[in-house]
């Protein structure tokens, strides 16, 4: 049996997430020719894929073609800021509209989540990202949802997550549980608050690590 060729749609969903894994890392070049052979297609399905990374603002052009985006710090915040409404919205309409699924779903993944001891960053920051998308999904809301996806590339792509600060392990894990236990009760503003305090705290370690990055820079001998 002949495995279908990938279209424009699976090329840039590949892309993106490779970007948002940092596997491709900020100023590594997308050239149409490069990108068409390792697909196996042509270059129209990729020309249309590296459009619609530049349109999220993933890539920009180069000295040779596309390339990586770097990491916008002043960006990040304004990622953050946007992401606490959009969270707390998630969550709201989740504890209308969640099904007994979905409520499976979300515990076991908060039980898969309290049996990693001491996980390392890399997967602390996956199995967190997969618990925000059940609640996305919980809430039946595609347009959201999506909307939630492609903010998240952008933080994702930051140096290190904001859950390997000292003791944000079991806290983060404590805040998913008053969230979860939120939406099962169908308590929308409270899940609302629980979700929007769970991001607010994120974006102040978030502006920590940015500020300590800062001062390393500041700091470093030149020359």
């Amino acid at each position: 049996m002949t495995t279908p060729r990938p279209d424009a749609r699976s090329i840039y969903e590949e892309l993106r997430a490779e970007i948002g894994r940092g596997t491709l890392a900020a100023g590594s070049p997308l050239r149409e020719v490069a990108v068409a052979e390792r697909f196996g297609v042509s270059r129209t399905p990729v020309r249309e894929a590296l459009r619609r990374l530049e349109h999220d603002r993933l890539v920009v052009p180069g000295a040779r073609g596309l390339q990586v985006r770097a990491v916008d710090p002043q960006e990040v915040v304004q990622v953050y800021d946007v992401r606490i409404l959009l969270e707390a919205e998630a969550a709201r309409v989740a504890a209308r509209a969640r099904t007994e699924t979905d409520l499976v779903q979300l515990e076991g993944l908060l039980a898969r989540d309290r049996a990693l001891t001491d996980p390392p960053d890399q997967l602390r920051a996956e199995t967190n990202a997969e618990f925000h998308e059940a609640v996305w999904q919980a809430a039946h809301n595609r347009v959201l949802s999506d909307l939630l996806q492609r903010l998240t590339v952008h933080l994702v792509r930051t140096p290190h997550s904001t859950l390997s600060a000292p003791g944000r392990w079991d806290e983060a894990l404590a805040e998913h549980e008053e969230l979860l236990r939120a939406i099962a009760d169908g308590d929308g503003e409270a899940a609302a608050r629980a979700a929007a305090e769970h991001m607010r705290r994120a974006r102040e370690i978030r502006l920590s690590l940015l500020r300590s990055a800062a001062s390393g820079r500041t700091g470093s001998p030149t020359g």
